[in-house]
Formats: structure tokens, sequence, C-alpha cells
């Protein structure tokens, strides 16, 4: 009923525009006892701030309330320039409670009326009044008692509308307070205004506190909620101040204009106080790139200010935001440079150096950090192409002492046993790099060094432990760095030539090619330019065979063949189409319904990424995801459509939200998501895994790129057939219907093989590793059954009644079941017959999907600061930790037992399961627990053949997981049929059984390694 008597529109007139005096009445309202009461008084314009305080307090009208903002904006102290309301006393700070708890939620609405007026309007005082320290803390004061409020009367039972009309007041009044960039530089002002260091840096701390602090999102957060869930309209407007990301971005905004502004000493402690506490609030990297966007990354912006801002942080703070800025240079600008193999790259890192060398400046600390990124165990961006590397190089190379010391830590780091045998080996590939770069400039400044440095003990160890390293990549990476060192130092013939085919090919060659390697500091106009167009070679498509031309038959003369009366050709071959009875869009009633400009299908890349991108269109949104998994994979192999676009495509179906509640949302976008890995597999593959670990995404949509990886991964070994394969088979390969006929027994085309698409079930990697689980144990408890059963000769003879009743009977049925190979026991079983995977297909699931999941993995583990912590405990989530290792045991059994890095992949996996933080998420959580056992599962069955390797490489690892297994097995109670527990106590007991036969089988092998096992 309110909203149907809602005025249209309100006119305020002023007091020269109103009746005459003499209309005007008093309205005197007179009590039960007949007394009158005191009317209304009618105040006079206020002479000072006090005068004011008093006006406010006896409810002023509009007219009143404006000339008392007026005066409170104006009324400076003799002092201080700002107004006296701005400045801390008990008077100002009367005065903002008043209006806080008085004024403004009584007279909000005639307020907002007057926001496009002068800038004298009422709203507009009140803002400026209100945008001090003391004002912010009110409305913050206010906020905390009304959320109480609202939640007692919601234990209460009782609700009451005015507390969440009053909540959204508030809300929208932080909002239009905290509005603009240079609100914290205007605050400072006034807090160091007049005063001395000693009085005005409480106020600074007060201001740091405040706003650095997660105080006024968790204020704003709750209240909207409150104010959303209880309110009229629970559909309004988002408050900014309530969101993390919104408010991150805004106070990096406002210490940048901190920044730009005349540093003094004061003022840089501040923002770095600041910029410190705001590293805290959980968006730290979106915080550094907003500020380093605006400080260096502008046209004739200076480094040195960011540089200034760094260097008054703690030396902790310092090291993880400058690891941060150099994470920042190499995804948003060198990762796309690849090799950085053309002459094109070479300006972009010069940039990105010059870029670093402003930063730091004459910061010993920076440049020190700077050495360590380089050498230490888990830096020199793991999974980050050569192009930060090299920057970082070019800056470390100023300083000869730092150069020398990245030589000889690298030297000696990686020629340890331990770092060889433990560290992933995307990180060993970025030492060796490291190692290579620095030793080019050690030769160019101080050959001497260098020469002196291979004819130490060092550089013989590195040489014999990489030699005899058990995988075949170290081993690569030594044979690699020994030829390009001894061919910069030795001449002639006392040059290291190992004459393998490895080093001489392209990565080999690239490698070597590191060494002779120059960059310098340069200018930063290549990095204003975000999209420099860089040539990227095309890689080598090994998988696909040289095409060999067909056979021709003999031509001898016409070919003469049958057809039947039903298969003959007609004589007029074009038939056509029949009119339709009916129009489907005219099938509406109402002609005005009928829609004519409905989208059509998208047929290139572009308008698929134009149409992702509409979120708001429902048409577009559905288009797109029915037609991404078949379009994709039709424009994989045709042009460049795909290559140049794979990313975006990627990083809009992984963020997509399904805002329309499309039908088969998720599977459609699963399925977009694994035919850009299938189309794309070398590159796509890396970035979903540095998508999983590094990008800003729920759980859920973590959880889908380890389902993509996992299933794409499993169809590029070809183990799984995706039915859009065929759909997205071109008109072009396929024949006509009536002609296939004659080739193909049964009846398929494109059309039906489109109209059998069936979604993907909601858990088929659960349903993958549960048939693996089966076809693991299924030989296990035939055994278990064998031996509780008899003897083998009893059942000898009903196994051939069985094979030959079988063979009379024609029946299409396997000669031996799985379970009757099992019952002749002290027969050696035959090896099954292993599907030949292609090497390069191998090699490209282990470079590609496998090593950069467990690689960041373990990198996560040992990082420290604060938005990996976060990423850190999402990934320990339960039921995701269990996906990833899922997703890295179906990985490692696609690539099979062919895999030339199998003995690497083998030791990754097997450690990251035995690993502390995995082991302990496992402790009471049967998820996880099966998690763990299905890797186990997965390694003994691909390794089945080499158990004897596997021994003598891991005899530790084998030995300790034999015993956690036998521990776990031991504290599980079982005996719930069917249930959870039951099934993990199976699963356990399979792995133990496994492991024991390998153990007691290769006992003599693995005496040496555990002397003094514990």
């Amino acid at each position: 009923m309110d909203e149907l008597l809602k005025p249209a529109s309100m006119i305020r007139m002023a007091k020269k525009d109103a009746e005459p005096e003499f209309l005007r009445e008093s309205i005197v309202n007179k009590s039960s006892n007949g007394a009158e009461a005191k009317p209304k008084l009618q105040h006079k314009p206020p002479a000072s701030p006090e005068d004011a305080l008093e006006i406010l307090k006896h409810e002023p009208d509009y007219d009143s309330l404006n000339s008392v903002l007026l005066l409170l904006s104006r009324h400076a102290t003799q002092d201080s320039t700002y107004p006296a309301i701005k400045l801390p006393s008990p008077l100002s700070a009367q005065l903002v409670q008043v209006l806080v708890s008085e004024i403004v939620p009584n007279y909000w609405a005639l307020l907002v009326e007057d926001v496009h007026q002068s800038k004298n309007s009422g709203l507009r005082l009140l803002l400026y009044c209100l945008s001090t320290i003391t004002g912010v803390n009110a409305i913050l004061v206010r906020l905390r008692a009304s959320i109480q409020e609202a939640k007692s009367e919601a234990t209460a039972k009782a609700k009451r509308p005015d507390i969440s009309l009053n909540l959204g007041i508030l809300l929208d009044l932080l909002c239009r307070v905290l509005q603009g960039d240079g609100w914290l530089l205007e605050a400072w002002r006034v807090a160091t205004s007049g005063q001395d260091a000693a009085r005005s840096r409480p106020r600074l701390q007060e201001i740091a506190a405040t706003f650095g602090g997660g105080r006024i999102i968790s204020l704003a957060a709750e209240a909207e909620e409150i104010a959303k869930a209880n309110g009229p309209n629970k559909e309004s407007d988002s408050i900014w101040p309530a969101d993390s990301l919104q408010y991150t971005l805004w106070l990096g905004r406002n210490i940048v204009e901190l920044g730009l502004s005349d540093l003094t000493a004061d003022e840089i402690k501040f923002a770095s106080d600041l910029f410190a506490k705001a590293l805290r609030l959980g968006r730290s990297e979106r915080l550094i790139k907003e500020v380093l966007s605006d400080l260096v990354l502008k046209p004739r912006a200076n480094p040195k200010r960011f540089g200034i801002l760094l260097g008054n942080l703690p030396q902790t703070e310092q090291r993880k935001v400058l690891y941060s800025v150099l994470k920042l240079f190499s995804g948003e600008h060198l990762d796309r440079l690849g090799r950085c193999e053309f002459e094109e790259s070479k300006p972009l890192i010069s940039a990105v150096a010059g870029a670093l060398d402003g930063i730091l400046d004459t910061d010993e600390n920076g440049r020190r950090h700077l050495v360590e990124w380089l050498t230490s165990s888990s830096g020199a961006g793991l999974g980050e192409s050569v192009g930060i590397r090299r920057a970082v190089m070019a800056v470390t190379s100023q300083n000869k002492e730092d150069l020398v010391v990245v030589l000889e830590k690298s030297l000696s780091q990686i020629g340890d046993q331990l770092y060889i045998k433990h560290s992933p080996m995307l990180q060993q590939e970025a030492h060796a790099q490291v190692l290579l770069l620095s030793a080019g400039y050690v030769h160019r400044k101080s050959p001497i060094k260098l020469a002196l440095l291979l004819r130490s003990s060092v550089w013989l160890n590195v040489i014999s432990n990489r030699l005899r390293a058990p995988h075949e990549r170290a081993r690569f990476l030594g044979m690699v760095v020994g030829e390009a060192l001894s061919g910069i130092v030795d001449k002639g013939d006392k040059r290291l030539n190992f004459k393998m085919e490895e080093t001489d090919q392209e990565e080999g060659t690239w490698y070597k090619g590191l060494t002779q390697v120059s960059d310098e500091a340069g200018p930063l106009d290549p990095l204003l330019d975000a999209r420099v167009d860089i040539p990227q070679r095309k890689p080598k498509d090994q998988r696909k065979p040289s095409k060999r031309p067909a056979p021709q038959p003999p031509q001898t003369g016409f070919i003469i063949e049958e057809l039947s009366d039903e298969e003959a050709p007609e004589e007029d071959d074009i038939v056509p189409y029949a009119k339709p009875d009916s129009d489907a869009e005219d099938s509406d009633d109402d002609a005005t319904l009928v829609r004519r400009d409905k989208p059509k299908a998208p047929v290139y890349i572009r308008d698929l990424i134009k149409y992702l991108r509409d979120t708001d269109s429902y048409d577009h949104q559905k288009l797109a995801l029915t037609t991404a998994p078949t379009l994709i994979r039709r424009k994989a192999e045709y042009g460049t459509e795909v290559s140049e676009h794979a990313e975006e495509l990627a990083s809009l179906l992984v963020g997509l939200s399904d805002k329309f509640e499309l039908e088969n949302f998720d599977d459609l976008r699963l399925q977009g998501m694994i035919a850009i890995v299938v189309a794309k597999p070398e590159k796509m593959g890396q970035w979903f895994a540095k998508t999983f670990f590094d990008g800003d995404y729920s759980i859920s949509q973590r959880a889908s790129v380890l389902i993509v990886l996992g299933l794409g991964g499993r169809e590029l070994a070809g183990f799984e057939t995706s039915d859009y394969a065929a759909a997205a088979a071109f008109p072009s390969k396929t024949l006509p219907e009536r002609v296939e006929r004659l080739y193909i027994s049964h009846k398929s085309s494109y059309n039906q093989s489109s109209a059998s698409l069936k979604p993907l079930p909601p858990n088929a990697l659960d349903n993958i590793a549960t048939s693996l689980t089966s076809n693991f144990l299924a030989p296990l408890a035939a055994t278990a059954a064998d031996a509780a059963t008899g003897p083998d000769a009893l059942k000898l003879s009903t196994f051939t009644s069985r094979l030959e009743e079988q063979q009379h009977q024609g029946q299409e049925q396997p000669l031996l079941s799985n379970n009757a190979v099992k019952t002749i026991k002290h027969k050696p079983r035959p090896k099954p017959r292993l599907r030949a995977i292609p090497n390069t297909t191998a090699h490209l699931l282990a470079t590609s999907f496998f090593t950069p999941l467990t690689a960041r993995f373990q990198a996560a583990l040992h990082t420290s600061n604060n938005s990996n912590n976060n990423n850190r405990t999402i990934l320990f989530h339960p039921h995701l930790l269990a996906l990833y290792l899922k997703t890295l045991a179906l990985l490692l059994h696609a690539a099979g037992p062919s895999t030339l890095a199998l003995p690497q992949l083998t030791a990754d996996l097997w450690r990251l399961l035995l690993s502390t933080a995995v082991r302990a998420q496992a402790v009471g959580d049967l998820v996880v627990t099966r998690a763990v056992l299905f890797g186990f599962v997965a390694l003994l069955d691909v390794n089945a053949d080499r158990m004897r390797d596997v021994c003598v490489e891991m005899g530790r690892e084998v030995v300790e997981a034999q015993e956690w297994v036998a521990g776990l097995f031991a504290g599980l109670r079982g005996g719930d049929e069917g249930g959870e527990e039951e099934r993990v106590k199976v699963l356990a007991a399979g792995v133990l059984v496994r492991l024991r036969e390998g153990v007691e089988k290769y006992r003599l092998v693995l005496v040496g390694d555990l002397i003094g096992f514990g």
C-alpha cells in the first residue's frame, strides 16, 4: 500500500518563494488536559560550531541543516586551513556523532535527492564533513551496533524493518564517503596539518590500522548480508567495501596517490605501513599489480617511486613483494615469448630488466633478494619461461660479486645428489638455465674465474652425479651443462662431447646457446604496449606420422560393379526439398511473440569468444556452450584460430558461471575445455596446471580444471574417445550415406554421431578410478578365493569342460576370463598385452600434464606469501586434494609403462604420496586416504614389470610405504558391508599385498638402503 502512495516528484521552495507570512499559521497541538504544546523553534543561522551542535540536536528543518553543514565545511581554526570538523577534537567528535546517528537516518532520503545540484548541496556538504577518520569510525561503530541489534532481534524472532533500512543507509553512506582515489592523501594531510610529529603519529597509526585492517570489509559484508536477507529489496546493488577485491583495488589506488605526491620521510613511512597492512588482506597479488601498473607501467611513470615504497617495507614483506613483481612481469609480459629465440623478444626483456633496475636502484637488500631468488632451491621461477630469468640476470650482472655468487651456488646445487633425486624436474631445468646464463656473463667479465671453477672438484661432482642419475632427464641436463661450459672454456680436443643425439637436437642446442645470451637494462617503452606481436616458432607435431601416398590399384580397365536395386542410383540425383507443412516459429498463437532475430551458431572462434563474453544473453550463452566442443575440435588443425585464442577461450570457460541454469551446463563447459586441451595439449596442459594453482578460482572451478586434465590426458593416450571427436569431423571426410553402406556394415553418419552425444557423468574420474581399482584387486581376490576353495587340480576339469563348451557353442567370449587365469596358481602368469602408446604421446603427458602439476604442488608446500597461503588452504580441501591425487594417478596410468620418463614420474608421485602434508590430511579422512591408496595402485600397476628397479632406486620409500599402509590397514575397523571404510580397507589390503610381494622378492636389493632406516 505504501508503494501506491509514493509521490511521483517533490518540489522544494525557498523561503522567498513561499507563501506570505500572514498566510502561515502556527500549528498548536493540545494535549489531553487542554495544555498547549511547545511550538517547534525556528533556528537562526549558526555563528559557531557550538551553535551548530545545538541546532543539530533539536531536529532542524532542511534549510537549517544546510546552513549548519555549510558553516561546518568552511569554519577553519586559526592554526589550520582545514575546517574544525576535520580536525580531531571533542567538539568535532560530538558533531560527527550527531550527524551519523541523528541526521543521516532522518534526512537521508531528502539529501540524496540533491546529489545533482551545486557543490553546496546538502549531500555534498555532509560527505565532506564526514570524510575524516573520525567520520569513518563513527559510521563503523554505528554499523556494528545495528548489526548486534539485528542479531538480537533475530534471536527474539521479532523482525524490525527499520534495522535493515538503517543498515542500507549506513552502507550507502560508507560507499559515498570513501569514494575517490585521493581519500588517504587528504586524510594524511589533515592529520599532519599544523601538528608536530609526536601528536600526528598516533593519528596516522589509527588511519593505517582502520584502513589496512579487515574491519571495514568484515563489517560492511556482514551488514550487507543482513540488509539483503531482511530488507524489502533483496537484489540491491552490492556494496563495494564489502568486496575484498574491490576494496583492495581502492586501497591500492589511494596508495598510488600517496606515492605520486612529493614524498617526505613521514609520508613514505605512512604509505609503506599502509601498504604492508594491505598485503595481509588476502588479495596481495592484485594489490601489487594495481600499484605496480600505476607507478611503473604507465607513460612518464617513475619506477623509483615504487622502489622507495618497497624499500621501507620489512625484509620479509619486501622479499614477498619483489617475488610477486617478478611473477607478474613473467605472467603478463614474458611468458608469451616462450624460449625467447627471436631478436624481437630482446627489447621486451631489456624493458623488464630496466623496470627492475629502476625499482631497486641503490637498494642492496633488494638485489640480494634477486640473488636468493635465482639460487634458492624453490626459486628461479618454477614453470615460468626463461625470459624472466634473463631479465633478472641482466640486473644481477651489474654487480660482479653477485654474479659470481649466483654461478658458484648454482654449480654446487645442480650437482648435489639430494637435489637431483628430490627436486622437481621443472625446478632443475630452471636452475640449469640460470647456471648457463651466469656462466656466460662470468666468462665475458672474468674468464679466469670460470676456468678455475671448471677445474675444481665441484665441477667434477656435477658431471659424475648427473651422469649416474637414474632419471633420463637429469642425465640430459648434466650432459648439456657439461658440453656448454666446456665449450666456452676449453679449446680443441679438450672440449667435452658426449656424442649423444639428444644434446645435438633443437632443445640441446638451445640450452647450450644460453651461454651466449647477453641482456642489458633498457627503456620501458615495450612494456607500455602489452600487445607487441612476437613471432612464435611452430613446434613440429611429432605425433603425426608423415603421410604416405595411398597405394594405387593397378589400372586394368573399367571396373564394373553390380548394385542392387535398393542401392542403385536414381536417374535424377538432385531431389528438391519438400515444402514444410508448418513453420516451428509460427506455431505460437500470438504473432508478437515470434522471434525473427535469433542469433546463429558461431562458425569462427572470435564469434565464440564474443558469445561467451555476453553473459547477459541467454541465447548467446547457450549457443556458445553447445557449439564450443565441436567448433574447437573442428578448427584445431585448420588455421591458427585456436592456437591464437586458446588461453582466452580457456579462461572464459573456467570462470563461466551458470547464470541462466542451462541444461547440462557443467558437462558442456567441461567438454569445451577438454576440446582445448586435446587441440593444443603441449601449451594448454601447462596453462591449466598453472591456472589450478595460481588462478583466483573457487573449489568447484579448480576441480573442473583437474577433471579436464585427467580426461584430456586419457583421450590423448587413446583410453577414452569422446563423442565430440566424431561430431567434429568435417562433412568432406565422410561419405554420403548411400555410398557409405557399401563399405560399412553398420549405419553411422555425422548427423547420427552428433545426435548421440552423451553428457559426462558427474563423477567421471571416480568411475575410471573405480574401474582401475577393480582390475587391480581382481587377481588378488581370485587368488584368495582359490586358496580358500581347494587345490587347483580339482578345478582343472571344470575349467576345461567350460572351455570346450564355449568353443562348441561358438560364443564370442574370451578364452580365459580374469578369474580363470588365476585358477592356475603355480603356472607362470602370461604378461598382458600392453597397448602400444607412441613415445611422443607419453612424453607429452609427462612434460605438459603430470610434471607441472607435481612441481607446482611441491612449490606451493614451501611457499610463504599470503596469497599462496590462501591457495594452499584451498588445495588441501579434502575433496579437492583427493581429486588432485586421482588425476595424477590417472595421468601416470595413461602414460603407461612405455614412458621413457617413467622412473622420474614414479619417484615424483611416490614421494608426493608419502609427504608429510598429504599423509597428515589422510588421517581421519577416508576420501583422501582412498585417493592416496589409489595413487599407489596406479604406481604398482604401471611399474609391475620394473619392480626391481623401483626397489633399487627408491628402497627407503618402498619400505616406508609398506609400513604406512600396514599401519593404516591395522587402524581401519571395516565390517560395514559395502561401506566406505570397508572399501578403503580392502584397497589397503591389496596395496599391502603387492608391496610385500615386491619387498620379499627383492629383499637382498633393499638391504643396502635399509641400513639405518627407522
